[in-house]
């Protein structure tokens, strides 16, 4: 059997496009991954995802939204894609030893946040360890907080801390930052910033959630205990790209290229939607709506394919 669509992934982005390409009468084929669901299950409440003014927790609004594309049709196979082939048609993907072959694929295999690996991290996170700021620093109003990097984005994710948070102090492992200087100027300028340098988190402590961190000084192998309410990772993400190495075009840091559109990608009849190809923004409700994008982009392109295949005839 050939599929009308595969779509790779199941965060906000694979199920807004499964629930479009359902509607549409396609029964999209969603190969989700052993752990369906993306970014989302490691968040608490979300305040911005639009439709829930008091918020909808993370699992939830994942296991809502995979209800509906279920209702409509959609099937889901929870395993890892292994191994694609878009050098010929149709497309064929192998997942849990399987193979399912397709006239088009969506890919939306998101990007995983890079974490600090330390056990005391995983404890906390969503109770005060988080890599979202805009998703989270409103819950720091009037707080004292950790931001981990010394990249733009940890710059940029500082400076919007400051919005709400009493203090953001950055910690990084080396006494200069690689972040450009532009963005080094305006965390330096800050009044709520200050930083810790050529230090790393070796420890986060609290009960319920984060209350302290140990810092050690790699120079002088010092530990200091600083009070915090919230520590945020900005240490990078790594898209989930590795099976699409030589397959497709993807840029220096693994992130898929669109080719127009947003949704688009070199390949004829291959789509991309969400934080695989999102190194800017990285929303719930972006990845949502590039799902959507890209389950249009798929309608029109069978269509003009089975009215190229009509006119052959």
């Amino acid at each position: 059997m050939v599929e009308k669509v595969i779509i790779l992934g199941s965060g906000p982005a694979g199920l807004s496009a499964a629930i479009y390409s359902a509607r549409e009468g396609f029964s999209p084929l969603v190969i989700g991954g052993y752990n369906p669901g993306g970014q989302l299950l490691l968040t608490t409440l979300v305040e911005n995802f639009p439709g829930f003014p008091d918020g909808v927790y993370g699992p939830d609004l994942i296991t809502q939204m995979r209800k509906q594309a279920e209702k409509f049709g959609t099937r889901f196979v929870d395993e890892n894609a292994t191994e694609v082939n878009f050098g010929r048609k149709p497309f064929t993907v192998t997942a849990g030893g399987k193979s399912y072959e397709a006239e088009s694929v969506i890919i939306a295999t998101g990007a995983n946040a890079k974490w600090l690996g330390i056990p005391s991290e995983k404890k906390f996170i969503g109770h005060g360890v988080s890599n979202c700021a805009t998703c989270d620093g409103p819950f720091y109003k009037g707080k004292d907080v950790i931001t981990v990097g010394g990249g733009d984005t940890a710059m940029e994710d500082s400076l919007f801390l400051t919005r709400f948070a009493n203090s953001v102090t950055i910690v990084h492992r080396k006494d200069v930052l690689r972040a450009s200087n532009v963005m080094q100027q305006r965390a330096k300028s800050n009044p709520k910033i200050k930083f810790i340098w050529n230090s790393v988190i070796e420890e986060i402590k609290g009960d319920t959630s984060v209350s302290s961190v140990m810092i050690r000084n790699i120079v002088t192998n010092e530990l200091t205990e600083v009070k915090t309410q919230g520590v945020f990772v900005a240490i990078g993400y790594a898209p989930n790209t590795d099976i699409f190495k030589g397959k497709i075009d993807l840029d220096e840091k693994g992130y898929i290229v669109p080719a127009k559109e947003e949704v688009y990608t070199n390949v004829d009849g291959v789509f991309v939607a969400g934080d695989v190809a999102d190194h800017v923004f990285r929303q719930a409700a972006t990845a949502s709506g590039s799902g959507v994008k890209a389950a249009l982009s798929v309608r029109e392109y069978l269509a003009n394919e089975e009215a190229s295949a009509l006119e052959k005839k």
